[in-house]
Parts: C-alpha cells; sequence; structure tokens
C-alpha cells in the first residue's frame, strides 16, 4: 500500500471514529509506530487531524476539503440515488457540464446507457472514467491541477467553461443553506462551479440529504441560481416550500 492510500484510509477512520491510536495503526497496515506517528504528523500538517498522547483525533475545521478517494467511498448509496434520477433527466444528444465531485463521478457512470452526449468536466476521474465512450465528445477543461481532489481549477478552468453553453449544468456542493445558499469548502471549486451554473440552461444540483441546513467556506451561488435540485430521501415540508417559492424542481426517490 502506498503512503498516501494509508494516509486516506488513517483519514476516513479519523472521521468515522474521531480519533487513532499509533499502537493500534501500525497492526492493522503492518509498519512501524514511527511512519504511523509521520502519517499523522502529515495529517496534522494539512489541516485534517491534532496529534495527541499516542495517536491523534480528528480537527472539526468543516473549511477543509477531504481528500477525494475519502469522499467518493461516502454515502455509495445515496450517490448512486441520486445518479440514477439524473440520468432520467439527460436525454441522447445532450451537452453537459459535470463538476469535479465525487457524486459527478457516479454520475458519469450512470450516463453510460445514453448515446451522443457532450461532457465538458474538470474532473480527471470522470475523464478517466469516460476514455471508453468513443461515440461521445469528452472535453476537458484544463486547469491547475489540485492535489487530493483530482480536479482542474483556477482561472483557466472559468475561462474555458465560459466559452461553451451546455444544456444541463450538474453540480453537487457541501451545504444548502436557506440564507447562505450553496456553499463548498475550497474557493476554486466554487468558482468553477458558478461558472458551470452559468454556462446551462438547465442549472442542476444533485446533493444528498445530509448536505441540506448545512453551510460550508464559501458560497457557490444564491439558491435562485438553481432551477432543479435532485436528492436521495424526500425533504422537509420547509425545503418543500422553500424550492416551490423559489421554482426549483426537487426530485427524490419516491
Amino acid at each position: 500500500m502506498l503512503a498516501i492510500e494509508r494516509r486516506n484510509e488513517i483519514l476516513e477512520k479519523l472521521k468515522a471514529e474521531k480519533r487513532v491510536v499509533v499502537g493500534e495503526l501500525s497492526r492493522i497496515y503492518n509498519v512501524s509506530e514511527e511512519t504511523i506517528r509521520r502519517d499523522l504528523e502529515k495529517l496534522e500538517n494539512d489541516g485534517f487531524a491534532i496529534k495527541s498522547y499516542g495517536g491523534a483525533v480528528i480537527n472539526e475545521n468543516a473549511g477543509l476539503e477531504v481528500p477525494f478517494n475519502v469522499r467518493k467511498n461516502r454515502n455509495v448509496t445515496e450517490k448512486q440515488q441520486l445518479a440514477e434520477l439524473v440520468n432520467k433527466l439527460v436525454h441522447d444528444g445532450d451537452s453537459l457540464m459535470l463538476d469535479a465531485s465525487s457524486t459527478a463521478v457516479f454520475i458519469a457512470k450512470a450516463l453510460k446507457d445514453k448515446k451522443d452526449l457532450t461532457i465538458i468536466t474538470n474532473s480527471i476521474e470522470i475523464i478517466i472514467e469516460l476514455f471508453e465512450k468513443s461515440d461521445w465528445n469528452v472535453i476537458s477543461t484544463g486547469g491547475l491541477s489540485r492535489e487530493g481532489s483530482f480536479a482542474l481549477v483556477g482561472p483557466q478552468t472559468d475561462k474555458m467553461l465560459r466559452a461553451h453553453h451546455v444544456d444541463k449544468s450538474i453540480i453537487s456542493c457541501k451545504g444548502v443553506n436557506i440564507k447562505a445558499g450553496i456553499t463548498d469548502s475550497d474557493e476554486l471549486h466554487a468558482n468553477n462551479k458558478q461558472t458551470m451554473l452559468d454556462s446551462g440552461t438547465e442549472k442542476i444540483l444533485a446533493a444528498d440529504s445530509s448536505k441540506f441546513d448545512e453551510i460550508a467556506f464559501t458560497q457557490i451561488c444564491g439558491l435562485s441560481s438553481i432551477t432543479t435540485v435532485v436528492t436521495d430521501t424526500k425533504p422537509s415540508d420547509k425545503w418543500l416550500q422553500i424550492f416551490s417559492e423559489y421554482e426549483i424542481e426537487c426530485l427524490y426517490p419516491e
């Protein structure tokens, strides 16, 4: 196992259990305790953990961007449900923008039964996933590579996105809040997602129920910028009323 894979698994364990112990991790991964201490030091330097005597505890700072390899293994069932619902919104021949979220990877997989799609994305993972789709046009945005997120971000990404118009822009987020709107943990990602929405006729937010009533570090857009919300369970009456007021279509499993 590579060191980065081990650290990602340790981080996932931290997220689930809130603390880890050096001796236990040493036995699990069959490496020295000094190696584990270096792993925990790297996680602390990255802002994910706080070292303590004999181990570490999770840093609960909500502004941190969790590595993609950790995020894509969370809420898998919910993301698959979202992807199937989004699949029903997409038609053969459509042009789409997909962000670099783990949810978007599940959406890309679910869309493989469609024909003649054009996909513009800043997700390296999605580009790799769709290499086999020779009848599709899969276009990379270019941009600055972001370690840990398998994404291309920044002003160059925005420039490319602004140069195109698509039928549907599909993004995910870290938080959906009445006052704060749609939010994310990283400013560059948030800017690129906002540009995607500006470039799409239909502006689709795919967010599982855990994102509702949450606020992340920076705003992507207000609720008025979204035309459709796709989620994994029926939202509360409060949220259904809000979507109705903003004329947002809300889709969820029956």
